[in-house]
């Protein structure tokens, strides 16, 4: 019964692993490439590492030390990566947004008043459509 959720949990997360996979290859901005290499990886790493977890707990129950070991060491793993996956992605979405990468098709920029004067950031060229319609309307 173990080994069988053991199988279900490695196959999601490698699945999941693979959709990160596709998603870096077919989608068209850093912004969505993140989306997919972060959401799908951690996710899948959920899983993977669930599975590993399982097996030790199974393996240490049935009398092997080093199940306990495995276990534990799987488990820091999988903290260390729900820590540091979606902190390394919004410093890099953040990175690229304030060096002036827009997002392919976007129309609106809530984030353009904070690139703007602060901290020598690039202005936004990506504007509202009520933004142009004003500006427009006062020629």
């Amino acid at each position: 019964m173990i080994e069988i959720l053991v199988y279900i949990y490695f196959g999601i997360g490698i699945f999941f692993n693979l959709l990160a996979g596709i998603g870096l290859l077919r989608f068209p901005d850093v912004y969505t490439r993140l989306h997919a290499g972060t959401k799908c990886t951690t996710f899948g790493s959920i899983f993977l590492i669930s599975s590993v977890i399982i097996m030790g707990l199974h393996t240490w129950w049935n009398g092997d030390a080093n199940g306990s070991v495995l276990a534990l060491h799987s488990f820091i793993a999988l903290v260390a990566v729900l820590v540091t996956n979606p902190t390394g992605a919004h410093a890099i979405a953040r990175a690229a947004h304030r060096s002036g990468v827009k997002p392919v098709g976007a129309v609106v920029d809530d984030l353009e008043k904070d690139t703007g004067s602060k901290k020598g950031g690039k202005k936004s060229v990506v504007k509202s459509k009520k933004t142009t319609k004003k500006k427009e309307a006062k020629k």
